[in-house]
């Protein structure tokens, strides 16, 4: 059973940095992403890595958040820079595509102004 579990949130000022981590268990190697939640909106993508390294990033948020990962470890970081009030949210980590059965409890990102 695939187990992930998102840590590294909290409350920081705008144009802060935080560095998001998810440690992956049960699960080889796969296609990682993450996604984030902000009230009364839906869930959406943030940035994904592949297998091999490839990343991609959301195009608005492309220049201030990076996605990486350490195979030794089998986590997935999120790098988040210059942080915005906007960019509060919910932070989870998921596969890419996302499975139903893989949301974990996330870790809330608060930025205040």
């Amino acid at each position: 059973q695939v187990q992930l579990v998102e840590s590294g949130g909290g409350l920081v000022q705008v144009g802060e940095s935080m560095r998001l981590h998810c440690a992956a268990s049960g699960t080889n190697i796969r296609a990682m992403a993450w996604y984030r939640q902000a009230p009364g909106k839906q869930r959406e993508f943030v940035a994904r890595i592949s297998i091999t390294g490839v990343t991609s990033v959301a195009n608005d948020l492309r220049g201030r958040f990076t996605i990486a990962r350490d195979y030794d470890k089998n986590t997935v970081h999120l790098q988040m820079n210059n942080l915005k009030p906007e960019d509060t949210s919910v932070y989870y980590c998921n596969t890419y595509p996302p499975q139903s059965n893989n949301w974990g409890q996330g870790t809330q990102v608060t930025v205040s102004s």
